[in-house]
């Protein structure tokens, strides 16, 4: 297994056709092929998730409704072109925030959110409403 703590499981009905968008369109990478039923995904150094094939019989449903990943990369306006010239669904198109964040939001053919995050500012929480905790 990949090093992480946590690696989503995500569903697709055409897994090998989803790993093949999800590598052409965000730049993810596999890592691994098990049968033809799941794939092990890479996404920049080491964060896995897993793409699985849906199972004959199951429901077909999209994604989870309010199911989304955010991930890092280092130039959310270069990925989000990489993105939109392969056809991607922009859900938001780049966007700097108080929190000291630049992103975009994509759906891919799963129906899985994808927020692509960069950071552009070492921004106090309190500055903008958020309470920073140690647990």
């Amino acid at each position: 297994m990949p090093p992480g703590t946590l690696i989503p499981e995500l569903l697709y009905d055409d897994m090998p056709a989803a790993v093949a968008w999800l590598c052409s369109t965000f730049g993810f990478t596999e890592r691994l092929r098990i049968g033809a039923h799941r794939t092990q995904m890479l996404i920049g150094a080491g964060t896995a998730f897993v793409a699985v094939q849906r199972p004959a019989g199951a429901p077909t449903e999209r994604a989870a409704p309010g199911c989304s990943l955010m991930v890092r990369v280092g130039d959310a306006d270069g990925h989000y072109a990489r993105a939109l010239a392969h056809g991607a669904r922009i859900i938001a198109p780049p966007a700097n925030y108080p929190y000291g964040e630049r992103q975009y939001t994509a759906e891919d053919p799963g129906g899985f959110r994808w927020t692509f995050s960069q950071a552009i500012g070492d921004v106090d929480p309190a500055t903008w409403g958020g309470v920073l905790v140690d647990g």
